[in-house]
């Protein structure tokens, strides 16, 4: 199974901590007491953050990854019931004092996030107002995107499960391109890999995506976005009312 790993900052020069949207709209003062106990680490794909129960040990920034948040039912199953990406962290349950969580952390789609031991961010979170305000703003917006994915799961076809799900991954990328198995993307969804595959190839006759040995691109997002349920508006209208620091994509 593939692993977190650190990786040298200045090899990396577009990795910015800023690059994550939360960090980016912290004040400066809060951003020169966080960002230097920060590290810099690899996230490949498949990379398990946590394991339900786990106590965690960091707060991980995306950068240019996604992380799924997944609950793991006793027969193995899973259904994704969060992403989360350079819109915000992974690690609220250790913010918040509850120390672990019922969901596993997944890496999604590859990439770079930074992280911090979670004491070093509970001492910042618990003296700075405008962390604290930020923080539970987006534990809202990340809510309100777990409540809306369980109304969609259980009341909507799975190609409008699987458009809300690319624009939401998207909307926590730079740009219109993901790579994903349609088998991982079943897993996420929790459905058969058989009903992707139907569902991405309507898609793709509709002229919204390309798709080839596990690469996604979006070509034509407006009709996506006609073409997905309410849910997605549903969620990105109070992520933008609660984080209007993230960039709007269109």
């Amino acid at each position: 199974m593939p692993q977190v790993s650190r990786v040298d900052n200045s090899t990396l020069k577009d990795q910015e901590p800023t690059r994550n949207n939360f960090l980016n709209a912290l004040p400066a003062e809060i951003q020169q007491r966080v960002i230097p106990h920060m590290e810099l680490v690899e996230m490949p794909l498949g990379a398990v953050l946590y394991e339900a129960g786990e106590v965690m040990r960091h707060v991980y920034f995306p950068t240019d990854c996604i992380v799924s948040l997944l609950y793991v039912m006793e027969n193995g199953s899973q259904a994704e019931i969060s992403v989360v990406g350079n819109d915000g962290f992974v690690g609220m349950s250790l913010m918040m004092g509850g120390e672990s969580t019922t969901s596993r952390g997944i890496v999604q789609s590859a990439g770079y996030a930074y992280r911090i031991i979670g004491s070093r961010m509970k001492t910042e979170f618990n003296r700075h107002s405008d962390l604290l305000d930020l923080t539970l703003r987006y534990a809202q917006a990340l809510i309100t995107q777990m409540a809306q994915t369980a109304v969609c799961n259980r009341h909507h076809s799975i190609e409008q499960q699987l458009c809300r799900w690319l624009l939401l991954s998207l909307d926590r990328l730079e740009g219109n391109h993901l790579v994903m198995t349609q088998e991982l993307i079943a897993n996420m969804l929790g459905v058969r890999r058989e009903g992707v595959t139907e569902a991405a190839g309507r898609l793709h006759v509709k002229g919204v995506i390309d798709y080839s040995r596990g690469h996604i691109e979006v070509t034509d997002r407006a009709k996506l976005e006609s073409i997905c349920c309410e849910c997605y508006s549903v969620v990105k209208s109070e992520t933008d009312r609660l984080l209007p620091y993230c960039p709007h994509k269109k």
